[in-house]
């Protein structure tokens, strides 16, 4: 596994307590540190089998915590303890205040002392600097500071934050991804080094740009139920089933423009419009409600003959159909839905750790990766606390602490030298190699000269200018990057 080599120290409670086990599901070996009586994300709900408040029975802290080894350990009673498990650790992962590790002494100047090598991560609401850095936050406070509360929710009510929390998530994310670029960084230069993750700063990339909109003198987004408003445009995404609803991306222009007419040719032949509706000019339509030409009025019944359409037919029906027409519309899947997926089965997706315990009885996610040399691990149950306290303490006698590393001249940015040919397309994608190249490597991104990347038909566009070169999405998501354009339909190309 690509991370055998490596140890990880988990100090996170609940907060980005995700972060470790990606690591860990890379092959670190991971060690939970838990105050006694246990880490603070295992009193979190819900609870199996009608276990209420038991520590031991946490879906949260399964389904984070898969694949570590728990240490049971008061990090400041036993300083000298944890300090030799620095001394032999690549990776800590914090989530504390800031400032209260240094008031303990733990801080990472401290601790570099000991082991230069150690790569610390901190995670935290607003990051470690700056006026916000020691106020208070949650999951619904940090949604809504970071943006993406604001595009959610009825226009005539508050606005909403996604059920299940989801902040911490990102930042978890973030930050083992910044580790293993440090990792890499590491390999070049001998030190280690501390990270600096902010939560709201990582939820940021769920508004999709719309964030940048008043930046950029565009048009700012609002929120309405399944949807998105700009200006007077109501834009409608969601759509009923006979069993739910369904996502349809409904957009104009010259890359999402032909998808809306196949959709159009569907609604028509199952007889929900009529052949004028049919042949609108969906390439050029957004021009014709933004001149006027065409009335909004006319626009809210073309949605709502497509609701119609969409009302009459089942999720699965609707899928199929869009299967077969490449339409771009898919189920708003029920979590229901997702484990009986055929697509996740036909993946060997959900998975049952192994060992003997009521958690290794549960359904989990599987790898989140699949990787043709290498194999992940996340077939591992969860501990119980301090589980492996004696096995722990007993290879502590048989390490080595980490020696002081060479000095050696390593590139200004940790990527510098690596090479990206960037075939991606839309937003997920070219946004993954956006922070490879912040980071310093080479990315070259390919363009079909034939077809429109969608990113750039997207708003928020510069001073409203709808032309290609424009879309402020698209210029976020490929900074930093060099870009060819090619025909690979043809021999050339």
């Amino acid at each position: 596994m690509p991370l055998s080599p490596y140890r990880v120290l988990d100090l996170t409670q609940s907060n980005g307590v995700l972060c470790a086990q990606i690591l860990g599901d890379l092959g670190a070996d991971v060690i939970q540190i838990e105050p006694p009586g246990g880490a603070a994300g295992r009193k979190l709900g819900p609870f199996a089998n009608g276990h209420a408040n038991a520590p031991e029975h946490s879906l949260f802290w399964w389904a984070y915590s898969r694949g570590k080894r728990s240490l049971e350990l008061d990090i400041v009673t036993s300083k000298e303890l944890y300090l030799q498990l620095v001394a032999h650790a690549d990776f800590l992962i914090e989530a504390e205040p800031p400032g209260s590790l240094a008031a303990k002494g733990l801080d990472y100047d401290s601790l570099a002392a000991i082991n230069p090598g150690l790569i610390m991560v901190s995670l935290t609401p607003y990051g470690r600097s700056g006026p916000k850095a020691l106020w208070a936050a949650s999951d619904i406070t940090l949604a809504a500071a970071s943006g993406p509360m604001s595009l959610t929710g009825d226009e005539d009510r508050p606005p909403l934050r996604v059920s299940v929390p989801q902040v911490w998530h990102h930042a978890a994310l973030d930050g083992a991804t910044a580790a293993l670029i440090a990792l890499h960084e590491r390999h070049q230069s001998g030190h280690g080094q501390h990270i600096d993750i902010s939560a709201q700063q990582a939820m940021t990339f769920a508004t999709q740009g719309y964030i940048l909109s008043t930046a950029v003198n565009d048009l700012t987004a609002q929120r309405i139920a399944g949807g998105v408003k700009a200006g007077d445009l109501r834009l409608r995404l969601t759509y009923p089933a006979k069993d739910g609803h369904v996502s349809i991306t409904h957009l104009f222009g010259a890359t999402l423009g032909p998808p809306t007419a196949r959709l159009m040719e569907y609604v028509f032949e199952e007889g929900f419009c009529d052949i004028e509706t049919r042949d609108k000019d969906w390439i050029e339509y957004g021009l014709l409600l933004s001149t006027g030409e065409e009335p909004l009025s006319e626009f809210e019944r073309v949605k709502e003959c497509i609701a119609n359409c969409t009302a009459s037919k089942s999720k699965a029906e609707l899928l199929e159909a869009a299967m077969a027409r490449r339409l771009l519309l898919a189920p708003m899947s029920t979590v229901k839905d997702v484990i009986e997926s055929d697509q996740f089965s036909a993946r060997n997706y959900f998975i049952k750790p192994l060992g003997e315990s009521e958690a290794s009885e549960s359904v989990y996610p599987g790898p989140f990766a699949k990787f043709s040399k290498s194999r992940l691990n996340s077939t591992s149950r969860p501990p119980t606390i301090g589980e492996h306290n004696a096995d722990i303490l007993e290879e502590l006698k048989n390490l080595e602490a980490a020696g002081v590393p060479k000095e050696c001249s390593a590139p200004d940015k940790p990527l510098a030298g690596v090479k990206i040919l960037d075939f991606m397309w839309a937003l997920a994608g070219p946004g993954a190699t956006r922070i490879l190249a912040d980071w310093g490597a080479t990315v070259i991104r390919i363009e079909s000269s034939t077809k429109l990347c969608v990113t750039r038909t997207l708003r928020p566009f510069m001073d409203q200018d709808e032309s290609t070169e424009k879309s402020a999405i698209f210029h976020s998501t490929n900074a930093g990057k060099r870009m060819l354009t090619l025909d690979l339909t043809t021999e050339a190309g």
